[in-house]
């Protein structure tokens, strides 16, 4: 595999900045196991693709408003991202600045709320707020947009940039194929038989970080961290002895279950961080279908999209939304892969 097997031109235009009037507004591109044909539908055709006995998994992490905007103390401007929050006071982040800060340096937001920055760890800065961070995340921080998205986060990004099930907060970024569903969306799955289950997989920063060596076994995976219960572990091996299908809601749910396996040699309980990369060639081991967005080139999303689906037809799938007007990436449209 080269990396420019993972690349395709994407009109501007097609991505989208903003996300559709309602959850439920989607189109959605349908790739059966059965037939190399592609289908396209819209979103509230999800349902009758799931059948009694399923299990559904989705990601409850909850985005926090993780991007702040200070002064450094010479009255420069300083953006932060927040990647990890390590304690109630203390966290890595990543700084844009003129000059970067040094150890000691103190940044202020107006109008109130004051961090430190006390060290690195790698790339990223270790911050430390006079008070509680996430009381100063919630009075002066941000929806942290994706880099692709053209704007500055307003009001309506608050609810939307968010799925409706959202619990754990620490992402920075949102499950995005989880936007699609709303509450009753959710109930009529489990009106239809289906089970719903929820992992944790707090995305980072690195999400959007295309992927840059021509020699995929040099790239390195970002960390996220993941919680998959034994509850959910359970599930998923009563659903397999009842001969029905584990189906991901989102490119972090099967990360996260495929991690659970790889780690432990059998779907088992697994806290920790995943380095987990998946592209073509790779076995899956739990997911049988998945509902996900469409990815950035070059990006490991796509790559891992591409092991599930086939390149070939992931490709083929791509041309063809972008053919057909299809919205592209977080506010953008879905696709179902069996």
């Amino acid at each position: 595999m080269q990396l420019t097997d993972f690349d395709f031109d994407l009109p501007q235009d097609l991505i989208a900045q903003y996300p559709t009037a309602q959850r439920r507004d989607a189109r959605m591109l349908i790739i059966r196991r059965d037939s190399d044909a592609l289908n396209d539908a819209h979103i509230t055709e999800l349902p009758p693709l799931i059948e009694a006995g399923d299990l559904v998994v989705l990601n409850d992490t909850r985005v926090i408003p993780a991007r702040l905007y200070g002064r450094k103390e010479t009255g420069g401007a300083v953006e932060i991202l927040i990647e990890r929050p390590i304690s109630e006071y203390r966290a890595l982040a990543h700084i844009s600045a003129s000059k970067t800060p040094r150890p000691g340096s103190r940044i202020a937001f107006d109008p109130r709320g004051e961090i430190t920055v006390t060290g690195r760890d790698g790339a990223l800065f270790v911050i430390e707020s006079e008070g509680c961070l996430q009381t100063l995340l919630d009075e002066v921080g941000h929806i942290p947009l994706p880099p692709y998205i053209d704007r500055a986060d307003e009001i309506l990004d608050s609810e939307r940039y968010q799925t409706v099930y959202a619990s754990k907060p620490g992402a920075i970024a949102a499950p995005t194929a989880g936007l699609h569903l709303d509450s009753e969306m959710l109930e009529e799955l489990s009106g239809r038989g289906a089970e719903l289950a929820y992992v944790t997989l707090h995305i980072g920063a690195g999400t959007f970080q295309p992927v840059r060596t021509t020699d995929l076994d040099l790239h390195t995976m970002h960390a996220e961290r993941v919680e998959v219960s034994v509850e959910v572990c359970r599930a998923i091996k009563k659903t397999r002895a009842r001969g029905r299908r584990v189906i991901a809601v989102g490119t972090t749910v099967v990360r996260a279950l495929e991690t659970a396996v790889s780690e432990n040699d059998r779907i088992d309980g697994f806290c920790g961080e995943t380095r987990l990369f998946i592209r073509p060639g790779f076995e899956f081991r739990v997911v049988d279908a998945m509902l996900t967005n469409f990815h950035l080139p070059r990006s490991t999303l796509l790559m891992l999209v591409c092991a599930f689906g086939g390149i070939d037809r992931v490709t083929a799938a791509y041309r063809h939304a972008v053919d057909a007007g299809y919205r592209f990436f977080s506010y953008g449209d879905a696709m179902w892969i069996e």
